[in-house]
């Protein structure tokens, strides 16, 4: 089946007042790949045989930071339509700058201390913007269910609190991290990765699974053992540029003690030529937290 395409509010407005409940949204910036199918499916699954499955496809300049990546990020309308076409989706809303943002907003969504850490001192201003305009398509979408990817694990939690501390009547669902044979997770990144790029980007699911296995010694473990594996990259002549390898709680993103019990997220973003990357592996320690 092919979807409908929205491209502007009013389009929306009308598609929207036809579709059957649960109406179920799953945003993204397009160039979707095997992670974005997976969000699809799931929202296919959640909707059941009578509810409605919504993509949004919007490359949100307000998420992006001076000198980042908001001109070359990939745009593959046509190609993005089939793979919606594949996994049920019935509409797909791809608005316009103007459409998103008649006027430049002068009210936007505070992340928050937890926006704060990690990829918000590395990306200031970024999870504002996420917020911003994740709130402004549940507004325009009004969805039951809304599907995000668990490998962007600290705007995931960011996107749960902000529906349950203003009330927005969103249930949020999440699916676990798609990975390429190598280990890479999907992102629409990759596709900027040379060969050799790619062959020392591996290094990164490689060090969060060394963590993984290493989580029965403790915290200080986990990160131990990642960072053994970040080093021998380094030994190679050709490292990457690590902003963070933290191991954290999953609500706050503040980094847990060496006591730690329950569950926290080992996560990191680091830089393999001009592209950068972020991954993440959940754990759970011993005890209660």
């Amino acid at each position: 089946m092919t979807p409908l395409l929205a491209s502007t509010r009013s389009d929306l407005a009308a598609a929207r007042a036809g579709l059957a409940a649960p109406v179920v949204l799953v945003p993204t910036m397009g160039a979707l790949h095997d992670g974005h199918a997976a969000l699809l499916r799931r929202a296919r699954e959640l909707a059941g045989p009578a509810g409605s499955v919504v993509a949004s496809i919007f490359v949100n300049p307000l998420q992006f930071g001076p000198g980042e990546d908001f001109d070359r990020y990939p745009r593959t309308l046509d190609g993005d339509l089939k793979t919606c076409a594949a996994a049920g989706v019935v509409l797909v809303f791809a608005p316009g700058h103007g459409d998103v943002y008649p006027r430049a907003p002068l009210v936007t969504v505070d992340p928050g201390p937890a926006g704060q850490l990690l990829e918000g001192e590395f990306r200031p201003g970024f999870f504002g913007g996420v917020l911003t305009v994740v709130l402004k398509l549940f507004q325009l979408v009004r969805p039951q269910i809304a599907v995000f990817g668990e490998k962007d694990a600290q705007q995931l939690a960011l996107i749960r609190q902000m529906a349950a501390d203003l009330d927005l009547g969103v249930r949020i669902e999440s699916v676990p991290t798609v990975r390429d044979t190598d280990g890479l997770a999907t992102s629409s990144r990759n596709a900027y990765l040379s060969a050799a790029e790619r062959t020392r980007a591996r290094a990164i699911p490689a060090a969060l699974a060394a963590g993984r296995d290493a989580a029965g010694d403790g915290p200080g473990s986990v990160l131990a053992a990642a960072r053994r594996v970040l080093d021998l990259g380094a030994s190679d002549g050709q490292p990457l540029t690590v902003d963070y390898l933290s191991l954290v709680h999953p609500d706050t993103f503040v980094p847990v003690s060496g006591e730690h019990a329950g569950p926290a997220v080992l996560a990191i973003a680091a830089r393999v030529g001009r592209t950068r990357l972020i991954d993440n592996v959940q754990l759970a320690f011993g005890g209660a937290d």
